[in-house]
C-alpha cells in the first residue's frame, strides 16, 4: 500500500513561525500528487481508503447496498480486465505462430474496438454523475476523486497510443510483438486504476447506498 502523504498543514506562511512558505507548500503538494500518479504508485493514500476496514472486499457481495448498480459496475471493470487478457493471450498467439495474422487482426479489431468504445463511456458517466455525486457524501475523500480523475485524462493518451498500435497491426504496419509490449503497459496502468477506484467508491456507495446515482 501507498504511503499516506504528509499534510502541509494551514499554518502561517512565514518561515520561523511553524509553518512553510507559499513555494515551499507548493513543491510539497506537486511532490505527493507525483508521488500518486497513476504510471508511479502502488496503491491510494491509505487515508482515502480507510472506509475498507468497515467494507472490506471480501464482504462486498455480502452486503446488502450491493446488488444492482456495484455489481453492474464492478462487472464492467470485470469486463475491461477480460477484453486485455483477452488480447494480450491471442497477441501471444499471433507471435509465436499458433494464431494468423488475419484472424489475428480479425479478433483485435472486435475486441480493442469494445474496449475503447466502452471504456470511454464508462469514464465519461463515472467523471459527469457518479464522482460529483459521491465526492459529495463523503468530502473527506475529495483528494481521492481527484487522483482517479487524474487518472481519467492520463487514460485518455493511452488509449490513443493503444488505439494507434493496434490499427497498425490491422493495416500491417505494426508487429504482434510490439503491439504486445504497448499492450502490456497499458493493461499494467488500467489494472492500477481499476483496483483503486474500486477501493475508494465501492465502500462509499455500499455506505451511502445507490439512491440518486441510477
Amino acid at each position: 500500500m501507498a504511503r499516506t502523504g504528509q499534510s502541509c498543514g494551514s499554518g502561517p506562511d512565514a518561515r520561523g513561525s511553524g509553518g512553510l512558505d507559499a513555494k515551499t507548500k507548493a513543491y510539497s503538494l506537486n511532490a505527493m500528487e507525483t508521488y500518486y500518479d497513476l504510471t508511479d504508485r502502488r496503491g491510494l493514500p491509505e487515508n482515502l481508503i480507510l472506509l475498507l476496514d468497515s467494507f472490506p472486499r471480501e464482504a462486498w457481495a455480502e452486503h446488502p447496498n450491493f446488488a444492482g448498480l456495484v455489481a453492474f459496475w464492478l462487472d464492467r471493470h470485470a469486463m475491461f480486465r477480460k477484453l486485455c487478457a483477452m488480447m494480450g493471450q491471442e497477441a501471444e498467439q499471433a507471435v509465436d505462430g499458433t494464431m494468423s495474422a488475419q484472424t489475428h487482426a480479425q479478433r483485435l479489431r472486435h475486441l480493442g474496438g469494445a474496449l475503447v468504445q466502452q471504456l470511454h463511456g464508462h469514464h465519461q458517466i463515472e467523471d459527469v454523475h457518479y464522482f460529483p455525486i459521491l465526492r459529495a457524501r463523503e468530502d473527506g475523500l475529495a483528494r481521492g476523486f481527484d487522483i482517479l480523475d487524474r487518472d481519467h485524462h492520463a487514460m485518455d493518451g493511452l488509449l490513443d497510443r493503444f488505439g494507434q498500435s493496434a490499427n497498425g497491426v490491422l493495416r500491417g504496419t505494426v508487429e504482434p510483438g510490439h503491439f504486445r509490449e504497448v499492450l502490456t503497459g497499458f493493461e499494467t496502468l488500467l489494472l492500477r486504476h481499476l483496483t483503486d477506484e474500486e477501493d475508494l467508491i465501492v465502500p462509499v456507495i455500499l455506505k451511502h447506498g445507490p439512491d440518486g446515482l441510477q
